[in-house]
């Protein structure tokens, strides 16, 4: 299976079930793999959904997998290699025409890479416009940031912890009507141009509300995070006052959720 000289990297699933004399589509796409193992040490996200128009696009994902389908546009899923480059770099330099038109303009991810060289250099316009850039990136990143006049907007750390952060999350202020994305792609050109990878698109307040306040955890944590300096080195982080570590907080929370019968942070 899979779509000739390309790598499958997607984390999709989609079970179609009939209820009450109709089918319904039930769906999930992630960060992560369908793998036992790396699930007990990775951190990674996934959203399970009903809505119609998502299990439209996983169906016809999977057909354009198995070679029943050449589908092109999709309702809500950005797909690589076909949609989701283009809509990256346009979502990139909305943030720009924001921050020149003097409207809420900032850009915070987290990837497991970045290197796309055509991505870099939206973000270095970007940040030159005025747009507050913060990136987790776990590994590799060849943007510099920091530099004056190129990258002053842009601060980059990464996070080691108990487990392997292997998330991806984009969200963008739009001007104060900000959107999230999550799904299986970094900003590396094999993600974006030599691989099927499916990128969803966060619409439940509820939802987005919490990716947000995750996004922000990791960008607050002054205990796990190393800032990368503009010459591509990294310092650690040095709490001052009270400690805050990431991957700390999201255990805390959760088992203080599942203890109370209570949705965890």
């Amino acid at each position: 299976y899979g779509v000739i000289g390309l790598k499958t990297h997607t984390k999709i699933a989609l079970v179609v079930r009939k209820e009450k004399e109709r089918l319904r589509s039930y769906c999930h796409i992630a960060t992560g793999n369908y793998n036992s193992r790396t699930a007990q040490l990775y951190t990674d996200l996934g959203l399970l959904s009903a809505r119609p128009e998502l299990g439209q696009d996983l169906a016809e994902l999977f057909n354009y997998l198995t070679g029943f389908s050449k589908q092109q546009n999709f309702r809500k899923l950005l797909v690589a290699p076909v949609t989701l480059r283009q809509r990256m770099q346009e979502l990139i330099q909305r943030e720009t025409e924001h921050a020149r038109a003097g409207r809420p303009a900032a850009i915070k991810a987290k990837m497991n890479a970045l290197v796309d060289p055509a991505i870099i250099a939206l973000l270095y316009e970007a940040s030159q416009a005025g747009v507050q850039i913060d990136l987790v990136v776990r590994g590799m990143c060849s943007l510099r940031p920091g530099l004056e006049g190129i990258s002053d907007n842009i601060r980059v750390s990464s996070v080691i912890g108990r487990f392997l952060e292997h998330s991806r999350l984009f969200w963008f202020a739009n001007g104060g009507n900000d959107e999230m994305y999550i799904g299986s792609a970094d900003w590396m050109a094999r993600n974006l141009d030599r691989r099927v990878e499916a990128v969803v698109p966060i619409e439940d307040p509820e939802l987005h509300g919490s990716l947000l306040r995750l996004i922000n955890t990791y960008l607050s944590d002054n205990s796990t995070a190393w800032d990368m300096q503009s010459d591509g080195s990294f310092n650690r982080r040095i709490p001052e006052d009270d400690s805050i570590a990431v991957q700390a907080c999201l255990i805390d929370g959760w088992r203080h959720g599942l203890s109370n019968g209570d949705e965890a942070p």
